[in-house]
């Protein structure tokens, strides 16, 4: 098709001019230089990445902007150690370690969703990840600020929805437009600062819609139609993978020297299909899609203070409604409700020499309930507090971090009330021999109560196909983990880089879903219990110049991943393979083009119980962009250039749903 033909001229173009012009001398343009590399997540008086003794990956908004139109663990999945739960395009959530759903925290500025993301696959995230000026991704419990359900890792979306600084020259900001061809995609995204202070206001907005994307291979997998006898899949097009998403919000901040203090609101209404696929002679109900619509108010602030050794306080709060349909064809099925309110103030010690620290509380409140034929789970309501403090000594060449945290969680619904009482800690050590080496060792003990699926489901859950059964006398779940992390940092002397993270976490009272071998209302039944597990694993990291002179460079990346569990019942279901991605990439001055070639292994060992293997794949990526001049960037894409059959041993849709075709995608940024 036409279109199809400009975008991989354009693709083509760009990667391989960039390439050609490497010995060329260009003009520099303006760079962003709004975004450092210090951590905000897990710390609150921040870190360097480069000084973290757990993996951190940060997603700056340049390279948001470049990323294909997709959902959170989409966006994420190629991250070192993290995949997605790919359930559909329109619902993925980050898989980190092996561990997902209640174990896995997404944040939105450093505060809870409120969602229904976690109860199933096949719930969407509600913040999505274009809103983002910022994506840090923490692997690991060592974020134990923010309690048991951090246990696995924390996705921390950061928005600048409330300003924290004054628009520069008054006015500041940035469009976006992407287009892809595999799934008619379209996609656009705006936001903007205005106000120099005291008073700042900020306004943003996201729309993406897209049709059902093409498939390389039929979307039913033939281990599948061979195991049900029937005949393969020949359909070109994942049915019912469509997406139509709006979000959009403002705010309004006061700023001056004492701080700031702000307000926003978001309005998120997304509507997408879950795909899947029906057999003869059942009942045809129409497609399932969901609509989504979350409210979101939050109040931000932060004041500097000089009180007891602590120079800051940060004072945030938020309330959000969200509800969710599950509709059959045009009939209304299950409805999902989640209200809830969060207050998080920190006190907080920063750059007040070598000791960094912070103290802190926060509160949440959640109301859930789900109505309709598929409410596997009662209406319940959680209440948690927590009380936590973090201190870390830097003395240059080597320092010392620790904290502890203190939590009560009460879960309770018709004719049942259950409270738990967690304590977590942490202690670690680092090294640093020279400016760029840095060797760090930790220790974490983390608590993670039980959530309201797990004490209380009694019923048939589509998203997992499965008759899911909980367990009420179902206690905390206690993770002892221990990482070793290793930086080599590139600098004059070195023209390389390496980072290294090595982990083990031991479980006792692991949390589990296991297959009893019973059936009923035609699905296999599976029920919550506690067992012992272990999860040990690493994630490698390297890169060298092959090239430079001056600004321009070209360069190779690496990074390999490997994740192995197993419990006193048998092995962990849907552990991530390992995953080696390879990435020749070229950046000068106006351009920056790479090849990225990514093979991930076959999931076909240690499988549990019922669990059918993944086959290994191999993709090829080529991008390219180019800055036309300061304020403008033009960006392409081949995606699995070679049409690959994808399928993410993750996913509980692994074989009722293939990853998309070749897919050629074009798009802009506009900074002003």
């Amino acid at each position: 098709m036409p279109t199809s033909r400009a975008l991989l001229t354009l693709t083509a173009s760009l990667t391989v001019l960039g390439f050609a012009t490497a010995a060329a001398a260009q003009t520099t343009p303006q760079k962003d230089d709004d975004i450092t590399e210090v951590i905000v997540t897990g710390t609150a008086y921040g870190v360097s990445k480069d000084a973290l003794m757990s993996n951190v990956d940060v997603l700056n908004r340049a390279a948001i902007d470049q990323k294909p139109a997709q959902g959170l663990g989409d966006m994420l999945a190629t991250l070192p150690g993290v995949r997605s739960s790919a359930f559909a395009p329109g619902a993925s959530r980050p898989v980190i370690r092996g561990l997902d759903g209640f174990r896995v925290l997404v944040l939105n500025n450093g505060m809870g969703a409120v969602d229904a993301s976690a109860v199933s696959p096949d719930h969407a995230t509600a913040t999505d990840p274009m809103e983002a000026q910022r994506i840090e991704v923490l692997r690991g419990p060592s974020a134990l600020i923010y309690g048991g359900n951090a246990i696995g890792g924390i996705v921390n979306i950061i928005d600048d929805r409330i300003p924290t600084t004054p628009a520069k020259e008054g006015v500041e900001g940035r469009f976006t437009a992407q287009a892809s061809s595999v799934d008619n995609g379209k996609q656009l995204g705006l936001n903007a600062k205005l106000g120099q202070g005291p008073w700042v206001f900020a306004v943003d907005a996201v729309k993406r819609k897209s049709d059902d994307y093409e498939t390389p291979v039929g979307p039913e997998s033939r281990r599948l139609t061979d195991a049900e006898g029937e005949a393969p899949d020949t359909s070109d097009h994942q049915a019912n993978s469509a997406v139509d998403l709006k979000t959009y919000g403002a705010g309004l901040s006061y700023i001056s020297d004492f701080g700031f203090v702000g307000f926003g609101v978001k309005q998120t209404d997304t509507l997408y299909g879950v795909p899947g696929h029906e057999h003869e002679g059942e009942d045809e109900e129409g497609p399932v899609t969901i609509g989504l619509k979350q409210t979101r108010y939050d109040l931000r602030s932060s004041f500097n203070v000089a009180f007891a050794g602590f120079n800051k306080l940060t004072a945030d709060a938020g309330y959000t409604d969200y509800h969710h349909t599950e509709f059959e064809g045009s009939d209304t099925g299950t409805q999902f409700f989640s209200t809830g309110h969060e207050v998080r103030v920190n006190l907080l010690r920063a750059k007040m020499g070598d000791v960094s620290g912070a103290i802190g509380f926060n509160l949440l409140s959640r109301d859930f309930e789900a109505v309709g034929a598929e409410a596997f789970v009662p209406s319940t309501t959680t209440d948690e507090a927590g009380l936590y403090a973090q201190y870390r000594l830097d003395k240059g060449g080597w320092g010392v971090e620790g904290g502890a945290r203190f939590d009560r969680k009460e879960i309770s619904a018709a004719g049942f009330s259950k409270d738990f009482d967690n304590v977590s800690a942490s202690l670690g050590g680092f090294y640093k021999p020279s400016d760029h080496a840095f060797f760090g060792l930790s220790l974490t003990r983390s608590e993670r109560a039980p959530s309201d699926v797990e004490l209380l489901a009694d019923g048939p859950h589509a998203g997992t196909g499965a008759y899911e059964i909980g367990s009420r006398t179902l206690d905390s779940e206690v993770g002892y983990s221990l990482e070793a992390t290793g930086h080599w940092l590139m600098d004059q002397h070195s023209a390389f880089t390496f980072d290294a993270h090595l982990y083990t976490s031991k479980f006792d009272g692991f949390i589990d879903l296991r297959p009893t071998g019973a059936e009923e209302d035609g699905l296999p039944v599976y029920r919550y219990v506690q067992t012992d597990a272990e999860f040990y694993g690493f994630e490698l990291e390297g890169g060298v110049n092959l090239w430079s002179e001056g600004a321009r460079a070209v360069r190779l990346d690496m990074a390999y991943d490997y994740v192995k569990g197993e419990s006193d019942l048998g092995n962990i279901a849907r552990l991530s393979p390992s995953a080696l991605t390879a990435t020749l990439g070229y950046e000068g001055e106006r351009w920056k083009n790479h090849i990225e070639v990514r093979h991930v292994q076959a999931a076909d060992k240690d499988l549990a119980e019922f669990e059918r293997p993944t086959d290994a794949y191999t993709t090829v990526n080529l991008f390219g962009s180019y800055w036309v001049n300061r304020h403008v960037s033009l960006f392409a894409e081949l995606r699995n250039a070679t049409d690959e059959e994808v399928r993410e041993h993750t996913s509980v849709q692994k074989d009722i749903m293939v990853g998309a075709a070749r897919n050629l995608r074009a798009g802009l940024t506009y900074r002003f």
